[in-house]
């Protein structure tokens, strides 16, 4: 009997120990905070990882869970384009709290998501399980202040930024000033408008714009595969650029009519130039070495001889 008590007694100390939770070295609401800031400021992975940390970390209520994976799902979806990604979070949504007030935005994005990932007949599913759901009206919980409405859906100013950052560096500094972002605000505001009055008319489903969609998705994958190929192959050191300035003095020189030097610039003057000027020829060399290897893997023959 002494024994039994001491093996019970033993149990239970066991049990305790393993309830007891370790408690997070940051309260609660900081951690939260940190997950909002890190949106806010456009470091989207570094919010999801901090919003799933807040998940694990403390006991969240279910409606707050819940919005916390449509909150993650939107990063994946809006910010980062990667619809795998948002489709699980928002089929956690979907599944695992059946009660939320998301039920109808997330199933919209899982269909906006299948259709993105060419599940067209997935999401044709989806829709007729939800009552052929309309996916214009799904409500966009975006950083910012709102700077126009279209219906029910906002336009923020973390949606403006954001495309603007999306564009090459050359083309971002043009929408610095506050006029020139109200025009790029009335051409997305158009663009909606122009989208949404296409979809009506069954346009979505025109075989010029099937094949638009087919040819622009095989440019953007060749552009990206560009970028992955080149971008650590294709570097330039500030010595490099000296040495391409001095083999090349003529190319920067200036010139009277008749094309003969008057003054060589200096190099201070041209840096970026030649920095420029050597950047696209490293650039185009390695895209040559690319396609050659392509080309020599796949055993492509063109014809040239045979053109008209």
């Amino acid at each position: 009997m002494r024994r039994l008590l001491i093996v019970l007694l033993f149990a239970g100390v066991l049990i305790t120990s393993c309830q007891k939770r370790r408690e997070p070295v940051i309260n609660e609401k900081a951690c939260l905070n940190l997950a909002n800031a890190y949106y806010t400021n456009g470091l989207y992975q570094a919010a999801v990882n901090q919003y799933l940390q807040y998940l694990k970390d403390y006991s969240v209520r279910p409606e707050r869970q819940a919005n916390t994976y449509y909150t993650i799902g939107n990063i994946y979806f809006d910010r980062l384009n990667d619809y795998q990604k948002a489709l699980e979070y928002y089929f956690k949504v979907k599944y695992l709290f059946p009660q939320s007030h998301l039920q109808k935005e997330v199933s919209r994005k899982i269909v906006s998501c299948l259709e993105r990932l060419d599940r067209s007949q997935d999401a044709v599913r989806v829709m007729e399980k939800e009552a052929a759901l309309d996916t214009s009206q799904i409500e966009k919980n975006r950083p910012g202040a709102v700077l126009a409405t279209i219906g029910k859906r906002k336009i923020t100013q973390g949606d403006l930024d954001f495309e603007i950052q999306k564009m090459p560096p050359y083309l971002r500094d043009q929408f610095k000033s506050k006029e020139k972002k109200k025009e790029l605000l009335r051409q997305l505001v158009l663009q909606d408008l122009l989208y949404e009055s296409a979809k009506r008319k069954g346009l979505d489903k025109d075989k010029d714009v099937i094949e638009g969609v087919y040819e622009a998705k095989k440019s953007l994958m060749a552009n990206k595969l560009l970028q992955q190929e080149l971008q650590d192959k294709v570097k330039i050191d500030p010595e490099e650029v000296r040495l391409y300035y001095k083999a090349n003095k003529d190319k920067y020189a200036e010139r009277n009519k008749k094309g003969k030097i008057v003054r060589y610039r200096p190099f201070s003057e041209v840096r970026q130039q030649v920095a420029q000027d050597l950047l696209a020829e490293k650039q185009q060399k390695a895209y040559q070495e690319l396609a050659n290897r392509l080309m020599q893997a796949e055993n492509v023959q063109i014809y040239d001889q045979r053109i008209q």
